[in-house]
């Protein structure tokens, strides 16, 4: 099997993908804008061929890659990124390439715009938050009229809580349309709750491989404040959103890979969405979680997802038992500008036979997650709370 991946050094888990698919037997193929020598020494070793491209933007040079790497190996049967940024790429790439498996060019809108995703929520009857396409400020203050404030305005196409705002009044609302971003962009109300992530591996059929739930604090409120970041992995999910999430996964005929679907866990009543306790979907993402979310899944399940993935990818199956071992597993990324109550060493001292990873992210990471992380994990909820508040007060 030929396996092309798009950008194999970046995010640093598509090396353990490549590492576990490369181990099945599979010929993996990077094309990505990192030069050869700068790629750490597993990848390399993962990969059967690279090729570099200065820039992975100038589809000319990527068209070229995958041409060349069809010359020499064969038909492609498998493309993918396992990045939000490069979607449209695989899709166009596996267009033009007449590659069976993934989305083509002429379904990626749904996978990428919130626009298209909520008409898929819609249709399928999943809980969602009413949405308006922005245009101008009366539209806007129509819309408010029926939700209240606050309101979330985020790209129609983005990644994360990239340009995400919360508005919560008409002040606030004013400032937005003098300063309209050129971009489209879609305005939801504005549900109370935590974000909860359905993850999975999802077979041929739409079906469940593996499953996983993470659990965050609103993302727009941390990152707009500048707050230090915590969340964790659960050893168990709530049947409501496992119910949800493999309806999602229907709704949108998600086949032949790893998702993450964004939920939120609602703390109040909202007409025609559901009751406190309820999920409401976010957002649909066709790719792994990022960061260190899928290292977090193996810790909490003791498994392996990359290897459950490259299964999945080889023989449709998952031939890796589940584990009694279950556990809660914590990620507290401090961010600079604070002056931290407890010491490195002490953190150590305390909790150094919980804790599975430390580590300095990379520079573009501390915003949003963290200048210095740990991961750690606990039988009980209770011991991971202290934990959080132990390393971030």
């Amino acid at each position: 099997m030929n396996y092309v991946f798009i950008s194999p050094a970046y995010p640093i888990t598509c090396t353990h993908f490549c590492g576990r698919l490369n181990s099945q037997g599979v010929t993996v193929l990077g094309i990505g804008d990192v030069p050869y020598d700068e790629l750490n020494d597993q990848l390399k070793h993962a990969l059967t061929e690279y090729y570099y491209v200065s820039s992975l933007e100038d589809y000319d040079q990527v068209y070229r890659a995958a041409a060349f790497f069809i010359h020499k190996y064969g038909r492609i049967d498998w493309l993918e990124s396992m990045n939000e940024y490069w979607l449209r790429l695989d899709a166009r790439l596996r267009s033009d390439y007449n590659i069976a498996v993934g989305t083509r060019e002429d379904g990626i809108d749904a996978l990428v715009r919130k626009s298209e995703m909520k008409q898929i929520f819609l249709k399928a009857g999943i809980p969602t938050a009413r949405q308006h396409i922005v245009s101008d400020f009366e539209s806007g203050k129509a819309f408010v009229s029926e939700t209240g404030y606050p309101v979330i305005v985020k790209p129609d196409i983005g990644v994360g809580s990239n340009g995400a705002k919360k508005i919560s009044s008409e002040e606030e609302l004013s400032e937005f349309y003098q300063n309209l971003p050129s971009e489209m962009y879609v305005m939801e109300e504005f549900l109370c709750g935590d974000i909860c992530t359905y993850d999975a591996v999802i077979d041929s059929n739409c079906e469940p491989l593996f499953e996983s739930m993470c659990t965050y604090p609103p993302v727009i409120d941390s990152v707009s404040n500048d707050e230090n970041i915590h969340f964790y992995t659960s050893p168990v999910m709530p049947e409501k959103l496992r119910e949800l999430g493999r309806k999602t996964v229907k709704a949108f005929g998600a086949d032949r890979r790893f998702v993450h679907f964004e939920f939120i866990n609602i703390t109040k009543d909202y007409e025609g969405i559901g009751k406190a306790g309820d999920f409401a979907v976010m957002e649909v993402n066709m790719r792994p979680a990022g960061g260190h979310d899928p290292d977090m899944m193996n810790y909490a399940q003791s498994t392996d997802v990359f290897e459950i993935y490259a299964k999945m990818v080889m023989g449709d199956r998952r031939e890796m038992p589940e584990n009694d071992k279950q556990y809660y597993c914590a990620y507290a990324g401090r961010k600079d500008g604070y002056d931290f109550l407890h010491s490195r060493e002490e953190i150590m001292e305390r909790y150094g036979s919980e804790i599975v990873l430390q580590e300095e992210m990379p520079p573009i990471d501390w915003p949003s997650m963290g200048r210095y992380v740990y991961l750690a994990r606990f039988t009980e909820k209770t011991e991971m709370d202290q934990f959080f508040r132990f390393v971030l007060e």
